[in-house]
């Protein structure tokens, strides 16, 4: 099922008519709406020379995370580990920055320009324990994909 979307994140990433918010907005809704399990979709990046991220494009409820300090929650974890992080039941994490009372698990996956970390996408679902290896080497692929316009 996911490998089925790579054709559609090369066309809109390669979509030079659109600037690069509405392009990271197109694959957030394009996730959001064909995988069942992904209730909401967005990007963070790093913001300037301050050590917080701040959010960017997204698709799902809004949120009032607008900016996370490195080290809060799973995603300024994952702003300092460099590393993906799945969490499959959010409860069980004590550094989880709740965004809805109905996000089970979470997935973030760093995204790197030139070796830097700028910043991650972000997959809440509203299912327990959904993620595997497959959305990690997905999601992987999208930001690789990401990074060639940032």
């Amino acid at each position: 099922m996911l490998k089925s979307l790579e054709p559609k994140v090369l066309e809109i990433v390669q979509d030079g008519t659109k600037s690069v918010d509405t392009r990271l907005g197109e694959i957030c809704e394009l996730l959001r709406s064909n995988i069942d399990y992904y209730d909401w979709v967005g990007f963070y990046f790093k913001n300037g020379d301050k050590e917080e991220l701040k959010l960017g494009p997204y698709a799902g409820a809004p949120t009032d995370h607008t900016i996370i300090p490195f080290g809060k929650g799973i995603c300024g974890q994952v702003a300092v580990s460099n590393e993906n992080f799945v969490v499959p039941d959010v409860a069980a994490q004590d550094n989880y920055i709740a965004c809805s009372i109905t996000v089970k698990a979470e997935i973030v996956v760093p995204l790197f320009v030139n070796g830097e970390n700028v910043g991650q996408i972000d997959i809440d679902s509203n299912t327990p324990d959904p993620f595997t290896a497959e959305d990690e080497r997905f999601l992987e692929f999208i930001n690789a994909e990401v990074a060639k316009i940032l």
